[in-house]
């Protein structure tokens, strides 16, 4: 009789075991879902991996990017490359929306939004601002930016001292305040004279646009061609989101690294 006892304990132990790996997995199904979902159709988290838009974003901002602000296109569903094993999973595989059908709902981006999208070839997420729209000429001169034939207002804002250049050693940058047509004003660095200072005239073809880096000698953004590693003109389909302010930042290579934090940039506002 204990002998049975026991037998019937042991099945009921493994059917309870057994129900409670099911709650487990049916609990992890439901959080992934409803995190895909979140990153699909609302936010998308972003990590600034360069300083092609120093002083506006530096090197280990963490941000969240509105996909609401421009509505829904290819580029809003996850694409994750695994080239290391052969693997490349994009967006039709997620949603089944092939590249080349267009945007649902959502509003025109504005001259001076800080845009993520992505790359027209390489399928990689960029980080610019927004400087012309379909229909405008772009060019640089002498290192002022023309839209229009009409050169934008900058004037001097001091002087930027970059912790984390290249080689390794505090580099200064002189700072300016740039006014765009519509009134958006943010920070621009210059590092000195460059080939990019002066360009040809590009004109913005329908249903694109035209992005560049604040830090604008060390941003390879559309005024250099995709053959060239460039970002060429960007097609509005290719647009994930518009960014609005830095949740978190860290100057070290972990966000568990405490000391490197950034506090003053903690929900910092992008201009």
């Amino acid at each position: 009789m204990a002998w049975g006892r026991s037998r019937r304990a042991a099945v009921e132990e493994d059917k309870s075991w057994g129900r409670s790996l099911w709650e487990t997995l049916k609990t992890i199904f439901w959080a992934l879902l409803i995190a895909g979902l979140f990153r699909t159709l609302l936010f998308q988290p972003f990590f600034i991996p360069s300083g092609s838009m120093k002083d506006t974003l530096l090197i280990g901002d963490f941000l969240f990017v509105n996909k609401m602000s421009y509505g829904y296109s290819y580029a809003s569903c996850p694409s994750i490359p695994l080239g290391a094993i052969g693997l490349d999973i994009g967006a039709d595989d997620f949603c089944g929306w092939a590249q080349g059908r267009g945007r649902l709902w959502g509003g025109e981006p504005q001259r001076g939004d800080v845009v993520v999208f992505r790359h027209p070839v390489t399928g990689q997420d960029f980080i610019k601002r927004l400087i012309g729209m379909p229909g405008d000429r772009i060019q640089m001169r002498d290192g002022r930016l023309v839209i229009n034939d009409e050169p934008v207002e900058v004037v001097p804002a001091g002087t930027f001292v970059d912790e984390d250049a290249p080689g390794g050693a505090p580099r200064e940058a002189a700072r300016f305040r740039e006014t765009l047509p519509g009134g958006v004003t943010h920070d621009i660095l210059d590092l000195g004279t460059t080939p990019q200072d002066n360009t040809g005239v590009f004109t913005v073809p329908a249903g694109s646009y035209f992005m560049m880096g604040d830090n604008r000698d060390n941003s390879m953004d559309s005024r250099f061609a995709q053959s060239a590693g460039g970002v060429g003109f960007v097609p509005a389909e290719n647009l994930i989101g518009r960014a609005d302010r830095v949740i978190f930042s860290s100057a070290g290579a972990s966000m568990l690294f405490f000391w490197t934090w950034r506090p003053d940039r903690f929900f910092y506002p992008i201009d």
